[in-house]
């Protein structure tokens, strides 16, 4: 059985680099425009960056407390690009298409949680 690919994979080399960082910022500023959660997640992380590097932590504390804010945008834009999925398959309304959604907004969900113990811990310990 013949291995089929589609004619839009990348095949390599530099300009498979500069490609990928192109469609990295066209992803980026395409979430900033339609995307409102991505947008206030931005600046909540933007306000966050500022006190991971002004709190007197440890380095690898503010490594910590900087990936899980960046934990939440990563997600976030899978949540986005699954919603998008759904949405171009069809947008009649369907059980599993809910499921789909649910299932990203859950994962946002918890990635936030998982951001807040993060900072409460290092807070805590640092401060208490």
């Amino acid at each position: 059985m013949e291995h089929q690919t589609s004619e839009f994979k990348s095949k390599g080399g530099f300009k498979r680099i500069l490609d990928a960082s192109s469609y990295t910022v066209q992803g980026l500023a395409m979430a900033w425009r339609i995307e409102h959660a991505f947008r206030q997640e931005v600046l909540v992380c933007a306000l966050g960056l500022i006190f991971a590097f002004v709190l007197p932590v440890s380095g690898f504390e503010r490594l910590v407390l900087i990936g899980v804010l960046l934990l939440v945008l990563i997600v976030e834009l899978i949540n986005s690009a699954i919603e998008a999925i759904v949405d171009r398959i069809s947008l009649e309304r369907h059980p599993l298409s809910k499921n789909a959604k649910d299932f990203g907004s859950a994962a946002v969900g918890l990635t936030v949680l998982l951001a807040a113990i993060t900072w409460g811990t290092v807070l805590y310990n640092r401060f208490a």
